[in-house]
């Protein structure tokens, strides 16, 4: 657990940064060779398919994702003002919640997922495989809440580096999986999917059994569980703006990816591939926005508000420099990179293009999240909620609309940067008014 109130702010934030980092990089390398497996052995109209399930999976899941959020902000400021009971009970209840809610995303999931598809307009011809990897994922959905709030908690509490071997040890098993089911089993999109749920389920159980034998906080008991419903209400009251704005972006996604899917296989699997390079290159700016969060959650519950607007500062230079250099790499090796999950030319020349035109505005993208994560962290969720809405209902898609229309699916590509743009700046104007300093649940700390 680390103490974010005191010591050199720069080095806090860069060290609990580095292991989720690393974490993340590895949670991403093996959606990265999922997709790189699923389209050289499977080819691109697999690849278009496992593409097509994941706006919808996070459409499922963006709700649950964002109240989490707000227990964990919680979990943050009742550690810096060292009170460990409330730190208990709150951690008890938000595994109840996303258990509970978790069961009921899977029935739903699974019950509607044909007819999610037919209403994005998915190519009749990819529906079934979609619909497959689409199932098998939710079965395990159970599971990633229990994995992902299990690190949520952790980071909240400042420990960056256990989630870390998490996410290793569930990379690596993945990745194992992939090989196993798909190129040795020929299970077909179906052992991708599985290749996740077994390798997530895994390290989700292997890190409770390590965590009740280690840790001084962290202790997990299906059957000793209990809730707390004033701090149910508490961080329903951080989350849900946060939860209902992870849930408008990602109908956002879905919409994008329904004019997507007007422009056929190839283009549908050129932007999962590109995809997946452009959200391993924007880790850094996400990682550092986690971070700042939990620093100005602890501070703010500390009352030391020099040091979260230090802590601003250098998170906004680090996340910065970290951009710099993915822009760099996606724009010199770009066609290398998208021939790592196909050997289809067009689908090729059409990635590359993705991805030099989002790569180009990856500083805009890092501003906005640093920014938006001291927000975070102060409970200051409602603002930045709308602030995002607007950015993406009513910018990028209209753009994304309007100019594919005249461009094709450039237009598209030019939609993410344009929407990235009103975001910073309004994210930033906000940030300058101050408001989010009386948002701490920890009401001494104002």
């Amino acid at each position: 657990m680390k103490d974010f109130t005191s010591g050199n702010v720069s080095k806090l934030i860069f060290q609990f940064t580095l292991p989720m980092l690393l974490g993340n990089v590895f949670q991403q390398l093996y959606n990265v060779v999922d997709s790189i497996i699923v389209g050289k052995v499977l080819g691109k109209e697999a690849l278009a398919s496992v593409g097509a399930s994941f706006p919808i999976i996070f459409t499922l899941i963006a709700l649950l994702i964002g109240i989490g959020s707000g227990f964990s902000i919680i979990i943050s400021q009742f550690y810096g003002a060292k009170d460990i009971d409330k730190v208990k009970r709150s951690i008890d209840t938000m595994y109840i919640f996303l258990f509970v809610a978790g069961l009921l995303v899977t029935v739903f999931g699974i019950y509607f997922s044909e007819e999610l598809f037919l209403l994005l307009q998915l190519p009749k011809e990819l529906i079934p495989q979609a619909t497959t990897y689409l199932n098998v994922y939710m079965a395990g959905m159970i599971l990633f809440f229990g994995f992902n709030g299990t690190s949520s908690v952790l980071r909240g509490l400042g420990d960056s580096k256990t989630p870390l071997y998490f996410l290793i040890l569930a990379s690596i098993f993945n990745i194992i999986f992939d090989v196993l089911f798909v190129m040795v089993f020929n299970w077909g999109i179906a052992g991708a999917a599985w290749a996740t749920v077994i390798a997530q389920g895994g390290a989700f159980i292997t890190g409770i059994i390590y965590l009740n034998r280690t840790h001084k906080i962290m202790k997990f008991s299906l059957w000793n569980l209990g809730f707390d419903k004033e701090l149910f209400i508490k961080s329903l009251k951080i989350g849900l703006p946060s939860g209902l704005q992870h849930t408008f972006v990602a109908l956002g996604m879905m919409a994008l990816l329904g004019i997507v899917n007007t422009f056929g296989t190839d283009v549908i699997a050129a932007y999962t591939a590109a995809g997946r390079i452009d959200s391993l290159a924007m880790m850094p700016a996400m990682n550092f926005s986690q971070a700042v969060a939990a620093f100005v959650g602890q501070n703010l519950g500390a009352n030391k508000i020099d040091r979260v607007r230090k802590g601003f500062k250098a998170t906004f230079i680090m996340s910065n420099l970290f951009c710099l250099l993915m822009t760099a790499i996606i724009v010199i090796f770009g066609s290398q990179l998208m021939k790592m999950f196909t050997t289809d030319p067009n689908v090729i020349a059409i990635g590359e293009k993705y991805l030099i035109i989002v790569s180009s505005f990856y500083l805009l993208f890092s501003t906005m999240f640093t920014t938006n994560g001291v927000l975070r962290g102060a409970g200051d969720t409602l603002i930045p909620m709308f602030i995002t809405l607007f950015s993406l209902w009513i910018i990028r898609i209209p753009g994304a609309y309007f100019l594919s229309d005249k461009i094709g699916e450039t237009g598209i590509w030019w939609s993410i940067p344009l929407g990235w743009s009103m975001g910073t700046l309004f994210s930033y104007l906000y940030y300058r008014t101050g408001r989010w300093k009386t948002k701490s649940v920890v009401k001494q700390a104002v």
